[in-house]
């Protein structure tokens, strides 16, 4: 169990956490959420004593092992399987004892302790960690230098993870993952045995992955039990019955007040002025919801709409190096319309494709057709580095509009997410989610026609990415996401394609299928095609795409309907609330009435939604199983 108790910790200065206090019982799997900036990483480092707290404690039990990953990424000459295998630190201590031990019963208490935290199997738990995150049985025998820092990361996180902690706390740790290893992760925790505290924006993650949420804002901890959909739903209630009960207490307050100030002077009713002003000063306060503004995403729309095609790949290779293709085969074409994902793992050629569709590699072999003066806004987490550390917001963007009233730059910067106070920042002073903000603005400057973004949302926070989703939602050009989010592929793409080898190709299944098939550890042959022994795997392939493509229109309207039955669900939910207040009766029975008549119509519209919903569902289903 971790007890945090009236807990305070304040950073050059200033307080992150005021007197909080929560309890987190043994076993659960708890997020810690809340914006960027409020203290969760700085509330782990008291949890794990590398901070001291100004007042209050944690406690957590006797000989409770806490477990982090690393900061600094293994980079040694050790294979990955050896780095991992030392990071339990008792079993190596007993193997090496034993070794030189030669007390008989010494020895004898050795090996049954190695029985006992099951020994044996560590290189195979080992190993099977390590393959979750991404590496074969080659790349485990591999020294840790010969990898990237990302790749080293997934090191140190398969470290912590073979430990197997008491306390396992995670900070961001799908940063650095592809969409397989996020969706491995997120099995591996909600079978992990212990008790797990994760840092995490990442809302499917806290969806399946946890039971509890645990919730900084305002400097404070609230413990909420279950997913992160839950979470939200019961806060909503909550912030709607504290503005409730905060309007009551502020309408009698103003009625005593009335009546002491009518009668505090007059004689036959001093005593009970006197008695309400009492009152008055025992009456407590209910404080006020504070709304948490997010700052919106706005991509341009397209100055001219492209004709489709607007990519055409026929037969075409790309590499780095002549005759040394990444991506062979590739016959694809891209709409003005398309939404999609590019699916697999890192290194199997994600970028390397959309660097070739923002015209950043040239074509080995083959033919690409773009349509005429077509735009391709492309983002990449890398070009975080490309930003002039000692420039604003406002220089970067004035760079692109020489000739423009300072007034006209700053309302471009703002459309990009970024505050007034924000906007001559110098970039170096700019937090992650701020600089992709900016970087993302950039890349749609100049109105494309064509955005690509590669993992968009590894700086940004739960609220920051609804507002990505419902940008592009609104964008009215093609978009390609390459994003270890499910919840952000889920909600903007309707096609995807699979990066494996070496080669693109539509995928005819959703991403519940993709799930499936990681978790079930075939990454081979992820694509489930349609089989039809009278066409080649082509003909399939495209056939499957057009059939996809035909029902994309009837999966949104079936969307949109579930988007407004939940809408009508929470207005009937408010206006029953209203009407359950029995003073609204008597206080104005014009507005109950028209209350009464608004749920009656929101009740309908609800149950014409809802058959709509299901004549559309059974229709998709139908074509499903034609196909």
């Amino acid at each position: 169990m971790l007890t945090i108790t009236d807990l305070s910790v304040r950073i050059a200065g200033r307080l992150l956490i005021d007197q909080a206090s929560v309890t987190l019982p043994t076993g659960s799997k708890a997020g810690l959420v809340g914006r960027n900036g409020t203290g969760k990483s700085t509330l782990f480092r008291v949890i794990s004593g590398d901070l001291a707290s100004e007042t209050g404690s944690v406690s957590i039990p006797k000989n409770c092992r806490i477990g982090q990953v690393a900061q600094e990424a293994p980079g040694t000459e050790q294979p990955l399987i050896e780095i991992v295998l030392s990071a339990d630190t008792e079993r190596l201590a007993l193997m090496r004892e034993a070794e030189i031990a030669t007390d008989p019963h010494r020895i004898a208490e050795i090996h049954t302790r190695l029985v006992d935290i099951d020994a044996h199997s560590a290189e195979a738990r080992a190993a099977s960690i390590l393959a979750g995150l991404g590496f074969d049985e080659a790349a485990q025998q591999r020294p840790a230098s010969s990898f990237s820092g990302g790749w080293r990361m997934r090191v140190a996180l398969a470290s912590v993870l073979f430990a197997e902690p008491d306390l396992l706390l995670l900070d961001e740790p799908t940063n650095y993952l592809d969409l397989e290893g996020t969706l491995w992760l997120e099995d591996y925790v909600r079978r992990y045995p212990h008790t797990v505290l994760i840092i995490s924006h990442d809302r499917d993650l806290l969806n399946n992955a946890v039971n509890s949420i645990v919730h900084l804002e305002q400097k404070k901890l609230v413990f909420y039990r279950g997913p992160y959909d839950q979470f939200e739903r019961q806060r909503a209630e909550a912030r709607e019955l504290q503005t409730k009960m905060r309007a009551k207490v502020e309408a009698k307050r103003k009625h005593m007040e009335s009546f002491v100030e009518r009668f505090r002077y007059k004689a036959s009713k001093a005593r009970q002025a006197q008695s309400r002003l009492k009152a008055l000063e025992r009456m407590g306060t209910v404080a006020a919801v504070i709304e948490e503004h997010t700052q919106g995403f706005s991509f341009p729309e397209p100055d001219k709409q492209a004709s489709s095609p607007i990519i055409l790949l026929e037969r075409a290779s790309v590499g780095y190096e002549t005759g040394k293709p990444i991506l062979a085969g590739l016959d694809l074409r891209i709409d003005h319309d398309d939404r999609i994902a590019l699916l697999g793992a890192n290194g199997n050629g994600k970028s390397t494709f959309a660097k070739l569709i923002s015209d950043r590699l040239d074509l080995d072999t083959g033919s690409m057709v773009r349509a005429p003066n077509l735009k391709v806004g492309y983002f990449a987490q890398h070009q975080l580095d490309d930003l002039v550390p000692s420039e604003s917001a406002v220089d970067h963007v004035r760079a692109r509009m020489p000739d423009a009233p300072e007034a006209k730059v700053r309302a471009r910067v703002s459309q990009m997410g970024l505050s007034t106070e924000k906007m001559g920042t110098a970039a170096r002073d700019l937090s992650g989610g701020e600089k992709a903000r900016l970087l993302m603005g950039l890349a749609a400057f100049d109105h494309p026609n064509l955005i690509i973004l590669d993992e968009p949302t590894n700086h940004l926070d739960i609220d920051s990415r609804t507002a990505l989703v419902e940008a592009l939602n609104d964008y009215d050009g093609a978009v390609i996401v390459i994003s270890h989010d499910r919840h952000l592929l889920e909600a903007t793409v309707d096609r995807l394609w699979l990066v494996n080898h070496g080669t693109v190709r539509p995928y005819e299944g959703d991403l519940d299928d993709y799930r499936t098939l990681i978790l079930k550890g075939d990454k081979t042959d992820t694509d489930p095609e349609i089989s039809d022994p009278g066409l080649s795997k082509s003909e399939q392939r495209k056939a499957a795409a057009d059939r996809r493509k035909q029902l994309a229109p009837l999966r949104r309207k079936i969307k949109e309907i579930e988007s407004l039955t939940e809408r009508l669900e929470i207005q009937i939910q408010k206006l029953d609330a209203e009407l359950a207040e029995p003073t609204i009766y008597d206080r104005s029975p014009g507005l109950a009435a028209d209350k009464a008549r608004e749920r009656n119509q929101a009740q309908r519209s609800l149950s014409r939604a809802e058959e709509e919903w299901l004549e559309l569902s059974a229709e998709y289903d139908e074509a499903m199983a034609a196909e």
